[in-house]
C-alpha cells in the first residue's frame, strides 16, 4: 500500500532539485479488476509528487505509456495528438499526466513503450526459454511498436534532465522510444536469428503469426504502440537507435 503523506514528507525532508518518478501499477490485465490500486500509483500519487516538487521549484520527470491512445491506424504518433485510453491501466496512466501538468510546470513526461531490461523478466528471455523447449510457437503478429531498453530510457533521461535544467523552456511531454518498429512475432524471430548466431540451440522450427482476437486477455490492448521520437531528438540533440540495437545486446 502506498502512503501517499509518506511520499509527501520524504519529498520535504529531502528537498530534491529533481524529481524521477519510475514507479507504477503496469500489471496491465490485474489493473482491470483493481482500478483503487492503479489509481492510487499512476494517478494520486504522481498527483502528491508534482504537489510537492512543485513547491520546491524542483523539476519532476514522469514516465508514461502509448496506452494513453486508442492503438488506431498505422501512424507514428507525435505528442500533441488525442488521447484515447482503451482499458483502466491507460486510464490511469492518462490520469497521471494530467496530475502533473497541472500540478508542476516544470515537468518532463517521457511516453515509452514495449520496454524491456536485462535483469528480470522479459519477452526475448521468455521467447528464447519457450523456443529451447518447443518445435512450433504461436506469437501476435497485429500489433506494432518499438522494443525500447531501459538503459536507453536512463541514458535519455539524464541528458534530457540535464538540458531542461539548462533551458527550463525543454519541459513538456515527449515519446521517448527506440527508432522504427516490428510486431511481437517479428521481434521473436530477429531474438531467435541473434541467439541462433551466437550459437545457441533452440528446438523451435516454426514461428506461426496469430491476431490479437486469438488471445483474449482481460485488457484490452492497442494494435498501433508506434510513437513519434522526433521531438525528442531535436529537442535534445539525440539520435535514438533502431530498435535491434538494444535487443541485439
Amino acid at each position: 500500500q502506498t502512503n501517499l503523506e509518506g511520499i509527501a514528507q520524504t519529498v520535504r525532508t529531502v528537498r530534491p532539485d529533481v524529481v524521477v518518478n519510475a514507479a507504477a501499477h503496469t500489471a496491465v490485465d490485474k489493473a482491470e479488476s483493481a482500478r483503487e490500486l492503479s489509481d492510487l500509483l499512476n494517478d494520486k500519487g504522481v498527483a502528491v509528487l508534482a504537489a510537492e516538487s512543485a513547491k520546491l521549484g524542483a523539476l519532476m520527470v514522469h514516465y508514461s505509456t502509448d496506452y494513453v491512445f486508442d492503438g488506431a491506424g498505422s501512424h507514428y504518433r507525435r505528442e500533441d495528438e488525442a488521447t484515447g485510453p482503451l482499458n483502466v491501466y491507460g486510464e490511469t496512466k492518462r490520469a497521471g499526466e494530467l496530475a502533473l501538468e497541472q500540478g508542476n510546470p516544470r515537468h518532463l513526461i517521457f511516453r515509452t513503450s514495449w520496454v524491456y531490461a536485462t535483469r528480470g523478466a522479459n519477452f526475448a528471455k521468455t521467447m528464447l526459454r519457450l523456443a529451447g523447449e518447443k518445435e512450433t510457437l504461436s506469437i501476435i503478429d497485429d500489433q506494432h511498436g518499438a522494443p525500447t531498453g531501459a538503459e536507453l530510457l536512463a541514458d535519455c533521461t539524464a541528458t534530457a534532465i540535464h538540458e531542461t535544467l539548462r533551458n527550463p523552456a525543454l519541459a513538456g511531454t515527449y515519446h521517448l522510444v527506440a527508432s522504427g518498429e516490428t510486431s511481437w512475432w517479428d521481434y521473436a524471430r530477429y531474438v531467435f536469428e541473434v541467439a541462433r548466431a551466437h550459437g545457441a540451440e533452440l528446438a523451435v522450427q516454426e514461428v506461426k503469426g496469430i491476431p490479437t482476437t486469438a488471445y483474449p486477455t482481460p485488457a484490452k490492448r492497442p494494435l498501433n504502440s508506434r510513437l513519434s521520437n522526433e521531438k525528442f531528438q531535436q529537442a535534445f540533440g539525440v539520435t535514438l537507435p533502431d530498435w535491434r540495437q538494444g535487443v541485439a545486446r
